[in-house]
């Protein structure tokens, strides 16, 4: 069995992916307990720093943009690599090609113009897109079986940021794909969901070699210094 990774990792493992890409590239991934937060946002403003290091919840700055997102084994990652350089064309494309999948397994759902992959009018997916000289990353979330509670209590958003979506808590405009599932649904554990989404943008896979990991390890070091998490750089 692979040892666990860090948020970061996967982060890493875009970057590289995208300075070698040939083709496009999708892959899911879960992690413990993490908050991550965009560019350019402040830390302090958006996360319960307190609450997350009681409960051993990890902090990490990413280099995209967009706004801070809790993640657990409940939460599917997803990334997107392509080697087409034009992000704003590629970013709608995931989007509508995320939302279609998910039509196609039976939910309402539909892109909304924040980024977000709504079902009913609620989030199940947030995304951002950065581009690099040699290709695109757009990275999102699916929430299937997240831990809301502990969502509220370690992200912090403002109240204009609330406000400005009409709702009162984060909870608010959230929901869990799994609450939306009937007892006969086919992907009632969130392996058999993930699983579901790959096939839909994969037909088929790669693995990579120790040397291709090592470098990846060596650009996750870059989101570990100390002057890149607290906004510094």
């Amino acid at each position: 069995m692979a040892r666990p990774r860090r948020l970061v990792f996967y982060l890493a493992m875009e970057e590289y992916l995208a300075q070698h890409c040939t083709c496009d590239m999708l892959f899911t991934w879960r992690v413990e307990p993490t908050v991550i937060f965009g560019r350019h946002q402040v830390m302090a403003d958006e996360v319960n720093i307190d609450f997350c290091r009681a409960n051993g919840i990890q902090m990490y700055r990413r280099k995209s943009g967009g706004g801070c997102v809790y993640a657990d084994r409940g939460n599917i990652m997803v990334s997107y690599i392509t080697p087409d350089i034009h992000a704003d064309k590629v970013f709608q494309w995931y989007l509508d090609t995320m939302s279609g999948v998910l039509r196609s397994m039976g939910f309402a759902a539909a892109k909304s113009e924040h980024n977000d992959v709504l079902i009913a009018d609620r989030k199940v997916s947030g995304n951002a897109c950065y581009a690099l000289p040699t290709g695109t990353i757009v990275h999102g979330t699916m929430l299937y079986d997240v831990d809301f509670a502990a969502l509220q209590q370690a992200i912090t958003p403002s109240r204009e940021k609330l406000s400005k979506h009409g709702v009162q808590s984060v909870r608010q405009r959230v929901v869990n794909i799994k609450e939306l599932l009937d007892a006969q649904s086919p992907w009632r554990t969130v392996e058999a969901f993930d699983d579901a989404l790959v096939a839909a943008f994969c037909d088929e896979t790669m693995c990579l070699d120790d040397a291709q990991v090592s470098a990846i390890s060596a650009i996750e070091q870059t989101y570990l210094q100390p002057d890149f998490i607290s906004g510094k750089d």
